[in-house]
């Protein structure tokens, strides 16, 4: 847990936008023994953090990010199970009286369910609770499929926080029933880690993205900073970021 804690920490600290204004900050703090050292960290910090909040910017880092087209449904029939990853939780929200998915995994959950019912495939939902004191991710993914999106959930996975934890622990449950070749629904930003991870785990990957990067520029407000780009910037850093980690 201490390990996990100081994992989230370091890349809450380094990416953005936490990271360009502490860069900012130092850079402000130093100027008045340092002038010039101050300043070019003040600037850095700022451009970068202005830079990252542009759509053009954003688009071309989630691009990066993403390695794989859209899934072909005669690629998806060839598996033997659909997998759906959790990607968080709205913990209490008021108009559903308790946990609901939140945006990340609603996006995954909404594409696994189209994807089950395409193929006919059996579906396995994949996510623990984060610290442990909460309802597990997979649980609420489950009461979603099989309440709102009517398509039935096999299997349950119920103890893992990442994604290495997703791959080992669905690939242990799947083994066990004969499946080797899985569609695994990710967003396109953070298929190309999944899909290594469950390849790890022993498992053919066919990667169904969903959420491919996309930019368009419809009025000039799209040239604009925005809070979509800035996150959209910091979601795919963070996953080139995680690529070269494991690599390395």
């Amino acid at each position: 847990m201490e390990l996990f804690f100081l994992k989230k920490l370091a890349t809450a600290l380094v990416l953005p936008p936490t990271g360009p204004l502490l860069l900012a900050v130092a850079g402000a703090l130093a100027l008045r023994r340092r002038p010039r050292l101050g300043g070019l960290l003040l600037w850095t910090g700022l451009l970068a953090l202005l830079a990252l909040s542009l759509g053009p910017v954003s688009y071309l880092l989630l691009r990066l990010a993403n390695d794989a087209p859209a899934v072909r449904l005669e690629d998806a029939r060839s598996a033997q199970a659909v997998v759906v990853l959790g990607g968080g939780l709205r913990r209490g929200a008021p108009e559903y009286g308790g946990d609901t998915l939140n945006r990340w995994t609603l996006e995954r959950v909404r594409y696994g369910a189209k994807l089950a019912r395409e193929t006919g495939l059996p579906v396995l939902v994949a996510g623990g609770s984060v610290w442990g004191d909460t309802a597990t991710e997979a649980s609420v993914m489950r009461a979603a499929l099989e309440q709102e999106f009517k398509v039935p959930v096999r299997w349950t996975e119920e103890r893992s926080r990442t994604t290495h934890e997703n791959a080992q622990f669905a690939a242990a449950i799947l083994k066990r029933d004969g499946v080797k070749r899985i569609v695994l629904v990710m967003h396109g930003f953070d298929i190309r880690r999944a899909r290594a991870e469950f390849a790890a785990a022993g498992l053919d990957v066919v990667p169904a993205p969903t959420v491919l990067p996309r930019f368009r520029i419809a009025t000039p407000f799209d040239l604009l900073p925005s809070m979509g780009a800035l996150q959209g910037s910091q979601i795919a850093l963070y996953e080139l970021l995680a690529n070269a980690v494991r690599r390395f």
